[in-house]
């Protein structure tokens, strides 16, 4: 709580920013945040900070999915008969789909905490998690194929891809990129993976700020306020126009883009401190 006080509001901002842009990006936005830890000594952010950037990256989701949003409430109101009877089944089923595909990270996460947390501090492995982000992000470029919905997820397609965010609990492994790459697998079109990989997001995020309330509550009133909400305003807006113009890019062009760039920052990372010694 005390490094909030310091914290000024262009590092706040500039942490939002980061943070926003790289949580829905394939490009990993926890190791992005501990590589700008690494190369321009910034500390790392206070949790309840950090829980706050991740509440305006779940307003990102909320408005930029509002329809998609406004179908998982619809599931938690009874059957009933009629024409709104369909539409919460399809509530209903695509909460299923986000349970199904957020426990299996969950539970590792869970079972392997004190491990990932020790990888946090390794600028070299973040720097080998990137190429390996790279390498399934081009892999799964290949696997295009039938361009299903989402409307014909099953729940086995939904564990399949919850596996796969296994590999995103490591700091420089994309959770968007191993989930969108694994609804590629599954057959999904590229926008409808994305959508359903923001989707995701949202269990997550929402546990993580719903565990931490407390704790934000006391920053404002301790007066500590202003780098919270500049923090959380520059994630929202960066995080909604980050999934914007994803799904934009998705239709047209290929994620290999992405492993062009992650491929290049894992390089720098990891060769860069030989030239510096």
């Amino acid at each position: 709580m005390d490094r909030l006080m310091y914290m000024s509001i262009w590092k706040a901002v500039l942490l939002g920013i980061v943070q926003g842009i790289t949580e829905f990006l394939p490009v990993s936005s926890s190791g992005h945040l501990v590589l700008l830890g690494q190369l321009f000594g910034l500390e790392e952010p206070d949790l309840t900070f950090d829980v706050m950037v991740h509440l305006g990256t779940l307003i990102a989701v909320v408005v930029a999915l509002r329809s998609e949003v406004a179908l998982l409430f619809s599931g938690l109101r009874p059957v009933g008969q009629g024409a709104g009877s369909d539409q919460v089944k399809a509530g209903r089923r695509l909460i299923l789909l986000l349970i199904v595909g957020t426990l299996p990270a969950a539970v590792v996460g869970l079972i392997a905490k004190d491990f990932v947390e020790r990888l946090f501090g390794s600028a070299a492995f973040v720097g080998v998690a990137l190429l390996v982000t790279g390498s399934i992000l081009w892999w799964a470029e290949g696997q295009v194929g039938t361009g299903r919905t989402m409307e014909s997820m099953k729940p086995q397609d939904a564990l399949q891809i919850g596996v796969w965010q296994i590999l995103a609990l490591a700091p420089g492994v994309s959770r968007s990129g191993t989930t969108i790459s694994a609804g590629l697998a599954r057959g999904l079109a590229r926008s409808e993976a994305a959508r359903f990989s923001f989707l995701l997001s949202l269990p997550v995020i929402a546990g993580a700020v719903l565990l931490q309330a407390g704790d934000v509550i006391d920053a404002f009133t301790q007066g500590t306020w202003a780098p919270l909400l500049a923090g959380t305003v520059a994630a929202a807006l960066s995080g909604f126009l980050a999934i914007q113009g994803l799904l934009r890019l998705v239709q047209h062009h290929s994620l290999r883009f992405f492993s062009y760039y992650t491929w290049a920052v894992g390089l720098v990372v990891l060769v860069l401190p030989h030239f510096l010694r």
